[in-house]
């Protein structure tokens, strides 16, 4: 082979990895599409048990085709307190079980008579789905086609890697350096660097098949290669960790610890048998016995009973593992510095799904932060005392703040690949953020009333306080119900919610009246009823746009 054939092999390789990398995240990203409330409820149902957590793991892993997305999207749950540590080390073990699935994909898809036929076969299935996501109208259609090139482009890349292999195949040098290679360890380390390079534990367990497949290294050389790949795939869990919480650190040390026990105990387990049968059995000779003239079978079936052996031995230990990271990682020494948001986490935006449950989280939190600063309001007002006005005004720069901050967050989400109802969900954020944040500005005007009466030496009567207080009353009325309606998208708790709304502005009319007959008695002052007009009018602004909140309900 010249230099121009070796060339040739090395660009052919790496394009293969390129379009098996872009095969891969198509599926994962079409796939979350697919099922984005599923998704959602598959993870939050992991807490009722151990098993029901492992395989909520495996199955929503091989659902979107990606072990490192499924991390990261537990260590988000943990980082905002949704999931408890034991609960995330089961979801984690499930993962490195779903992840096996691409590789079971490949070798099954490269079996039987004709050897690369089926994977021509398989590649078609690229331009089917390419035809149907360019010409399908609907987004539901487009996001199949997509599912469907991305499973075809698994092949196509697959194709260009064992043809690299092939040609590498015919190289002596290349074989006997390979060959070479016998320490177990030198082979976990190569799988375990060329993962956290690639960051898919999928890719090189495809090329570690291929590999095989072409004769240039022995299934247990490919074998260990994969065992290492499953320590690499940790770096993207480590490296979210290292941003969130105390607890999303512990949860991403319990992806590490985990995989590194699993790899540990197969290598000690490996050293055994070549110690008591004088070398004549191995993993390798295990698994070709199982499945005789299949070396593609063999390798991804092995990875396979790797993780799941591992799960079976770590699970029953899972507290004890819990309180090892917990040791090691001391906690959070008191609230971060500064305005910080509460759910989003831009370790998210791989799993747009989930991103977009983590916005609605943040959204009702800002609600909550309104709503105080509002009662705030007004207890000041009816009681004279603004001692707590510093504490007001941050709650009023946090609005501002998270406003800005979702706002950002949104944008991020548009620009990548989203679902219908995520999309229009989004859309309806955007105006709720801005109705939460005119809420904190009415908050703040009704304050400035109460102060600018006490500066000028006057103040409510009695009967105003009492009016003011029972506006008040029926504004948070209002808010819990838009709050349901908004968290569960009930809508009959929008309906109650408009009820209210009503009431607050026949409210707001009875009470303009029977300040206009103080006036007339002489009961107020001029001053003191022009800044009463004001704020009840305010009071009822605030009611309406926590009624807008709920109402997005009905656009979704």
């Amino acid at each position: 082979m010249n230099g121009v054939m070796t060339a040739t092999a090395v660009l052919t390789l790496l394009a293969g990895i390129g379009v098996f990398l872009t095969a891969c995240s198509m599926m994962s990203s079409n796939l979350e599409s697919l099922g984005s409330d599923k998704l959602r409820d598959l993870f939050a149902s992991a807490a009722k048990s151990k098993l029901l957590g492992v395989g909520m793991g495996a199955l929503g892993t091989a659902a979107i085709q990606s072990s490192g997305a499924t991390t990261v999207i537990v260590i988000g749950f943990v980082n905002a307190g949704i999931m408890s540590l034991a609960q995330a080390a089961t979801v984690i073990y499930g993962a490195n079980i779903g992840t096996t699935i691409t590789g079971q994909i490949v070798a099954w898809g490269i079996s039987g008579e004709g050897g690369l036929s089926s994977t021509v076969i398989f590649s078609g299935l690229a331009g089917i789905g390419a035809f149907i996501v360019s010409f399908a109208k609907k987004d539901k259609v487009k996001t199949l086609g997509g599912i469907l090139c991305g499973f075809g482009m698994l092949f196509v890349g697959l194709s260009m890697m064992s043809g690299a292999m092939e040609a590498f195949a015919e190289l002596d040098s290349v074989k006997n350096f390979l060959a070479s290679i016998n320490s177990v360890l030198l082979l976990v380390l190569i799988g375990a660097v060329l993962t956290a390079i690639i960051q898919s534990s999928s890719v090189m367990t495809s090329v570690a098949i291929t590999m095989v497949v072409a004769g240039l290294i022995t299934l247990d050389q490919g074998i260990y290669l994969t065992m290492g790949s499953n320590i690499g795939s940790c770096v993207v869990s480590v490296i979210a960790g290292m941003t969130g919480t105390a607890n999303a650190k512990r949860a991403s040390y319990i992806h590490l610890i985990f995989n590194v026990a699993g790899v540990i105990v197969f290598l000690l387990l490996g050293q055994a048998l070549k110690l008591f049968t004088g070398g004549s059995v191995s993993f390798g000779s295990i698994f070709d016995a199982l499945f005789p003239g299949m070396p593609q079978v063999q390798l991804a079936m092995f990875h396979t009973v790797f993780n799941v052996v591992a799960v079976i031995l770590i699970l029953p230990l899972t507290n004890l593992l819990v309180s090892l990271v917990t040791r090691m990682v001391a906690d959070d020494q008191g609230p971060k510095s500064g305005l910080v948001t509460f759910y989003l986490d831009d370790n998210f935006l791989a799993s747009p799904p989930i991103a977009v449950q983590q916005v609605k989280s943040e959204i009702m939190g800002m609600a909550g932060i309104a709503m105080r600063n509002f009662e705030a309001a007004v207890k000041m007002v009816r009681s004279s005392d603004y001692a707590d006005r510093g504490a007001f005004d941050e709650n009023e720069e946090e609005l501002n703040y998270l406003n800005r901050e979702i706002a950002r967050y949104a944008s991020k989400l548009f620009s990548g690949q989203l679902s219908e109802s995520d999309s229009e969900y989004l859309s309806s954020a955007l105006k709720s953020i801005s109705d939460l944040e005119r809420v904190g500005d009415y908050s703040k005007h009704i304050i400035e009333y109460g102060e600018e009466l006490m500066a000028q030496g006057d103040r409510f009567s009695d009967t105003a306080l009492s009016e003011i207080g029972q506006l008040s009353d029926m504004v948070e009325t209002l808010f819990g119900q838009a709050m349901r309606a908004y968290e569960n998208e009930d809508e009959s708790e929008v309906v109650n919610a408009g009820v209210t709304e009503l009431a607050i502005s026949d409210q707001v009319a009875e009470m303009s009246a029977n300040h206009a007959h103080r006036i007339s008695e002489g009961k107020c002052s001029a001053d003191a009823g022009a800044n009463y007009l004001a704020l009840v009018s305010d009071v009822e602004r605030v009611g309406a746009h926590f009624y807008n909140v709920a109402k997005t309900v009905r656009g979704l």
